[in-house]
C-alpha cells in the first residue's frame, strides 16, 4: 500500500511517564529488550485474522487500499509503542504529517501486502523499524499466516524464529531465483519496469513475486531468493527489511547503487551480495 512520504507520515509523540532506564538512545539502546516489542507486534495476529475488518476498505488510488485492519493495527501499536517508549516518535502510513523533531523514530508499515490481505492471499506482514540518526538500527517482520517472526539489531545479525539466517551463497543471477515488485500504484512504470523484469528473468532461474516487498527482503535475507528489486519504495516498506538483509550479509541500495535515503520514497535493490552487481546492470541498466 503507497502514501505519499510528505502527507502520508504523522508524528506520535507522549510526556515520558516510564522510568529514565526505559527510554532508549543511541548510548543505551541495548536496553531495549527486542523479545518485547516482537512479543508486542505478534499481538497484532487476532486483528490481522479479521476477515470481517479485511472487507472495510477505503480505495486511494489504482491498487492502493486501506482496510480497517490496517488502521486498527496501527492504531494499537502506536499506543502500545507511545507507552512503553514515550521518548520516541512515530512515522505510520495512515495518518498525515505533522512537524517533526529529534532523530529516532518507529517506521511501520501495519499491513504490507493489503492487496493480498483484501483477497486472502495469505502473503501480508507486519512492518516494523527503528530509525536512529540516519540508519536503522532494529527491524522486525511479522508473518501472521506462518507465524514466522523475522528481526535484527544493528550489529547482532539476523534471525526467524530465534535461528540465526543468512544470504544465500549464489554467485551468479542463473544460480539464483529474484523476487521482484511491480510497483503497482505507479501505472506509468509498468512499461518500462516490465522490460527490466524480463530481462531479470532471461539472466535468472526464475523471478516470484509475493506482493510485499517487506517479506520480499525477508526471504532475501534468509537465502530463500538471491535477491528482490522495485521502483519507488515508501520507508515503511524496506526499513525492517533492509536491516533484516544486511545483518544476514547481504547488500542493499538504490537503482543507482547509492545509499537509500531512509525518509523517502525510492528504488530499491537487495542481493546477498554477491549478485548485486549483475542485478544492478539487468534490473536498473548499470
Amino acid at each position: 500500500m503507497r502514501l505519499s512520504v510528505e502527507s502520508m507520515l504523522f508524528f506520535y509523540k507522549r510526556k515520558s511517564f516510564l522510568p529514565a532506564g526505559r527510554r532508549i538512545d543511541r548510548k543505551g539502546q541495548e536496553k531495549m529488550e527486542i523479545r518485547e516489542i516482537i512479543d508486542l507486534i505478534k499481538r497484532t495476529k487476532p486483528l490481522v485474522d479479521n476477515r470481517e475488518r479485511a472487507g472495510h476498505i477505503k480505495v486511494k488510488g489504482p491498487a492502493d487500499y486501506v482496510t480497517q485492519v490496517d488502521t486498527d493495527i496501527q492504531r494499537f501499536l502506536a499506543e502500545e509503542l507511545g507507552r512503553r517508549f514515550p521518548d520516541i516518535q512515530f512515522l505510520g502510513e495512515e495518518e498525515g504529517l505533522h512537524e517533526m523533531s529529534g532523530d529516532i523514530y518507529w517506521i511501520l508499515d501495519p499491513i504490507d501486502g493489503t492487496t493480498n490481505l483484501i483477497h486472502d492471499f495469505q502473503h501480508s506482514v507486519v512492518s516494523l523499524g527503528l530509525y536512529e540518526k540516519g540508519e536503522i538500527t532494529l527491524g522486525v517482520v511479522y508473518d501472521p499466516f506462518r507465524e514466522d517472526v523475522y528481526y535484527a539489531k544493528k550489529g547482532e545479525g539476523s534471525f526467524l524464529n530465534g535461528e540465526p539466517i543468512h544470504v544465500s551463497d549464489a554467485g551468479t543471477l542463473r544460480e539464483t531465483i529474484i523476487a521482484i515488485g511491480t510497483s503497482p500504484y505507479d501505472r506509468e512504470l509498468a512499461e518500462e519496469n516490465f522490460q527490466r523484469i524480463k530481462r531479470v528473468f532471461d539472466k535468472s532461474q526464475d523471478i516470484r513475486r509475493t506482493g510485499s516487498a517487506a517479506l520480499d527482503l525477508a526471504y532475501v535475507a534468509c537465502g530463500r531468493t538471491g535477491g528482490f528489486f522495485e521502483p519507488r519504495l515508501s520507508p515503511w516498506d524496506f526499513a525492517a527489511g533492509m536491516l533484516l538483509v544486511t545483518e544476514a550479509g547481504g547488500q542493499v541500495t538504490d537503482f543507482a547503487g547509492g545509499p537509500l535515503d531512509l525518509l523517502k520514497r525510492g528504488s530499491v535493490v537487495a542481493t546477498n551480495g554477491r549478485v548485486h552487481g549483475e542485478l544492478l546492470r539487468e534490473a536498473a541498466g548499470k
